[in-house]
């Protein structure tokens, strides 16, 4: 057996400051090969994880056995759970497609309003929330807009209108995997980061219905529309917030989608220019009050067998399918004499979202009527549709992992807490660098997660309001992520016009990293550290 590898802080000279510039190399690497090169992510990431084998093994000394070790243990968690859980989530989402319940869907949601800033808030926000629970990776907003310009929008505004909206669900989306993610690379519990995370977004989601009014019609939208939107905002917010906070992450943006929904049915009814509109409109297709509930349906069953699994004795039952092992190969100490929690790795079979999400499928495909051979191939399109994403993420965490266990990240964060408490106001701006360059939230928080941690711990500051506050700071960047804006490029309609999306939505995004920044900064203070449970 040998000795464990101790990891060094200041291995350049003893210098913080020298360590911590060749520390970042890997994250500079990524970061300009996406940004000035426009390389694709998971080639980025890939030639990251390289210049991160070279540091931490040239530089920190780090046996180039533990260092492989450690990348390999990134990857494998990347696979399982998080990509098992977004395979299984656009599993559901090519099954209610596969069925034409999709349209269903659609139709549904489009037959609530036929005024057009009502339905980007329904389109855009409310069913992108649902998307983005099962699918996200950027389906949502493409969805979203090639529906909304189906409904007759203007394309530039109904693809801003899906960018804005999909901003504060990606924190929370997926099933709760840029949390699972988040949690892994932090070491903090998912229950702990869930509630500060909904503490900081959900004021955010109170004004977007408001935002996507005035980006479809204007100031006099606003006026006309505004006890509507804001009632849902308020809604989709107090939805999300009770969920992520009591009961589980994974399902916040369903319920915050269908809390939305319910007030917008009273709202459109109520209000006066709704109710004309209404009267006004035209004839569309029916569906049968049976094929929208089955339309439903799967998202439903999402429902149940999270709470289900969440009872007691299913809870203690499904628990026993779970496995812990030392990762073999990796032997680290902190300079502290801790051994990291990312040494031991975990799997669990039956408790993980996407097993959860695997058994409301199967459950689905009786009530969809769809056939277990075409529900085969649904799921090995969805392989296939997520294969760069499945290089790209098994990648970034391969980076995390290898800067994390060799030190780099430690390193990193000590230099940064050398701006004491004023570091909380850099923390959202870190997750949305992450997201504008990655366009994941997932992405992001793998690769700036555990600096949070060690910035935030040596600062004296909180460093679950750190990592939250990384996350929340990704939403803001997401509206002008180069992936997200290269997506909605390829609808029709929008070929070349990214540059005119992000001259029209830049100014938003970073209003929003400001204010969201102000707020952590309060929130790691006397001020507002009330709000943090």
């Amino acid at each position: 057996m040998t000795d464990a590898y101790i990891q060094p802080i200041a291995p350049v000279g003893g210098s913080l400051a020298w360590s911590a510039l060749v520390a970042v190399l890997p994250l500079l690497t990524m970061l300009v090969l996406l940004a000035v090169f426009r390389l694709r992510s998971h080639s980025a990431a890939g030639i990251a994880v390289v210049v991160a084998l070279v540091v931490g093994t040239a530089v920190y000394g780090m046996p180039i056995g533990s260092a492989l070790s450690a990348g390999i243990e990134g990857a494998v968690f990347g696979l399982f759970p998080i990509m098992w859980t977004v395979v299984n989530a656009v599993w559901v989402y090519r099954l209610t497609v596969e069925s034409g319940h999709f349209d269903v869907l659609t139709r549904a949601f489009g037959r609530i309003s036929p005024d057009p800033r009502i339905l980007a808030i329904v389109i855009a926000f409310l069913f992108g929330a649902l998307l983005e629970a099962v699918a996200g990776f950027g389906t949502p907003i493409v969805v979203a807009t090639v529906v909304l310009i189906g409904a007759g929008l203007p394309p530039v505004r109904a693809a801003a209108a899906a960018l804005l909206a999909n901003s504060v669900v990606t924190p929370l989306g997926v099933m709760g995997t840029p949390i699972l993610t988040m949690s892994r690379v932090s070491e903090i519990p998912i229950d702990e980061i869930g509630p500060v995370v909904a503490r900081q977004v959900c004021l955010l989601a109170v004004f977007v219905p408001l935002v996507l009014v005035a980006v479809i019609g204007g100031w006099r939208g606003v006026r006309e529309t505004w006890p509507v939107a804001l009632a849902v905002g308020l809604a989709f917010a107090a939805a999300q917030f009770v969920c992520a906070s009591y009961l589980t992450v994974g399902l916040s943006n369903i319920a915050a989608a269908a809390a939305g929904l319910l007030v917008l049915l009273v709202a459109v009814k109520v209000h006066p220019t709704q109710r004309r509109a209404r009267r006004a409109a035209p004839e569309r297709i029916h569906d049968s009050r049976r094929r929208v509930v089955e339309a439903f349906a799967p998202y439903a069953l999402i429902v149940i067998v999270f709470l289900v699994s969440r009872f007691g004795p299913v809870a203690s039952l499904l628990s026993n399918a779970s496995l812990s092992f030392p990762w073999p190969g990796v032997d680290v100490t902190t300079t502290d004499g801790d051994v990291p929690t990312a040494e031991t790795f975990t799997i669990d079979l039956l408790t993980a979202p996407g097993s959860l999400v695997f058994v409301a499928a199967l459950l689905s495909m009786p009530v969809l009527k769809v056939a277990v051979p075409d529900a085969a191939r649904c799921f090995v399109a969805a392989v296939v549709q997520l294969r760069w994403s499945f290089a790209t993420v098994t990648a970034v965490l391969a980076l995390a992992y290898v800067m994390n266990l060799s030190g780099q990240t430690a390193t990193i964060g000590g230099f940064l807490a050398g701006a004491g408490a004023a570091f909380a106001l850099l923390s959202p701006v870190l997750g949305w660098l992450g997201v504008v360059v990655t366009g994941s939230n997932t992405a992001s928080n793998a690769m700036f997660g555990s600096l949070q941690v060690a910035a935030a711990q040596q600062s004296g500051l909180d460093p679950t309001v750190l990592v939250a506050g990384n996350m929340a700071g990704g939403t803001t960047g997401t509206p002008i992520a180069l992936q997200n804006l290269a997506l909605v490029s390829s609808v029709k309609g929008l070929s070349g016009k990214d540059g005119l999306l992000l001259r029209r939505i830049w100014p938003l995004s970073i209003a929003g990293v400001v204010v969201l920044a102000v707020l952590v900064w309060l929130q790691s203070t006397s001020v507002l550290g009330w709000m943090v449970p």
